[in-house]
């Protein structure tokens, strides 16, 4: 793109003028050349200015190829454009405007979504939180009976249908653990997320419940060489006492 004299009045009557050209034509050669020499300019400009005053910070791309999507964008919607229903600049503005309104708030849900997974509370990572070799056999048992308790007693901790559903996805990705790639503590969340379609905040209150129950039932299976199938009070005060001991 060449130099071009500063000037403020970079969207003239003259542009307006070829933008209606433009639409009525019907050669590509003399739409071509239009675009060329009257309108792209004018829109590449308005797209800069557009930017630089409204001062958008969700996007991942540089300004200069911002720039040039706007003005992709202007160009897809110039055919709406009617002549007599307001001024061309006008309208392109506002059109850019939106475009870019629309593409930050996106990008800033995306990057708010990524904040979120990156402070979220440690997983439930059994191997992790108690310390075991996750091909011990001692580990291997525990596992299995966990899983048989939360199967006998998951309407028991939890009465809400939206924590059953969430506690019921985290322990159907816990079954197909070693089949998943880099299960991790985003992908837990993220997995639990698009499964049950419930925000973070309630699948991080749920994990935290079953991990405090996951502790009692670790130190019953030390102190007994298994887990009891059903909830007892006596149990989870001894449990309770030694966590705290």
């Amino acid at each position: 793109m060449g130099r071009k004299k500063k000037d403020t009045r970079y969207f003239t009557e003259q542009t307006e003028a070829a933008i209606i050209a433009y639409n009525k034509s019907e050669d590509n050669r003399e739409r071509n050349k239009l675009y060329t020499e009257h309108i792209h300019y004018s829109f590449y400009k308005l797209s800069e200015n557009v930017l630089n005053t409204w001062g958008f910070t969700y996007f991942d791309d540089d300004k200069e190829d911002i720039k040039h999507e706007v003005v992709s964008f202007l160009l897809e919607k110039i055919h709406k454009f009617e002549e007599g229903k307001g001024k061309a600049f006008s309208y392109f503005t506002i059109a850019a405007r939106n475009y870019l309104i629309l593409n930050n708030n996106s990008n800033y849900k995306r990057f708010k979504a990524t904040s979120q997974l990156s402070a979220m509370p440690v997983s439930w990572d059994l191997e992790n939180d108690f310390k075991q070799e996750a091909h011990n056999d001692e580990f291997k048992t525990f596992n299995i009976r966990m899983l048989q308790y939360w199967d006998l007693n998951l309407n028991k901790e939890f009465t809400k249908k939206r924590d059953i559903q969430i506690a019921d996805a985290v322990l159907e990705l816990f079954r197909r653990a070693e089949y998943i790639e880099n299960f991790n503590k985003k992908s837990l969340y993220l997995l639990v997320r698009e499964m049950t379609g419930y925000k973070t905040h309630y699948i991080t209150k749920v994990v935290s419940k079953m991990k405090e129950t996951q502790m009692k039932l670790y130190y019953q299976f030390l102190d007994e060489g298994d887990i009891t199938q059903e909830s007892k009070d006596p149990f989870w005060k001894r449990a309770i006492t030694r966590w705290e001991y």
